[in-house]
């Protein structure tokens, strides 16, 4: 089974994980790494590496592209110290379309779906 691991700025990442939890029920395969006020990059980095250091098959999804856990993870496959996937600008519905796709034995059509859960409400109700 692959994991997913959340990173973010401040609890985001674990509320987030949270109201995927809600509607899909428990995800034991799902990790988080917040970023708090008082950590640097380093510190955040050294969470990360500890979150990742037993799992073999994952993918990252970050809150922002250009913020720091999004740089401190690319910095890592940069570096070539890690094979995974990294996504920025998460949202609830990638996360609900990681954890179908790992139910259903397909991969995910993470960027799709993403965008397909943006939509402008007032558009569709006239």
């Amino acid at each position: 089974m692959s994991e997913l691991v959340l990173v973010s700025h401040g609890q985001f990442c674990t509320e987030l994980k949270k109201s995927a939890e809600m509607i899909m029920g428990p995800q034991d395969n799902i990790h988080t790494v917040e970023l708090l006020p008082s950590d640097g990059p380093d510190d955040f980095r050294g969470k990360f590496e500890q979150i990742t250091a037993g799992l073999s098959d994952f993918t990252v999804f970050a809150d922002l592209m250009g913020g720091t856990p999004c740089n401190v993870v690319a910095r890592i496959l940069m570096e070539g110290k890690g094979s995974f996937d990294l996504y920025a600008g998460m949202n609830l519905p990638m996360i609900i379309s990681f954890i179908n796709g790992e139910m259903v034995g397909m991969a995910p059509n993470i960027l799709d779906d993403a965008k397909a859960g943006i939509v402008h409400v007032n558009d569709m109700l006239s």
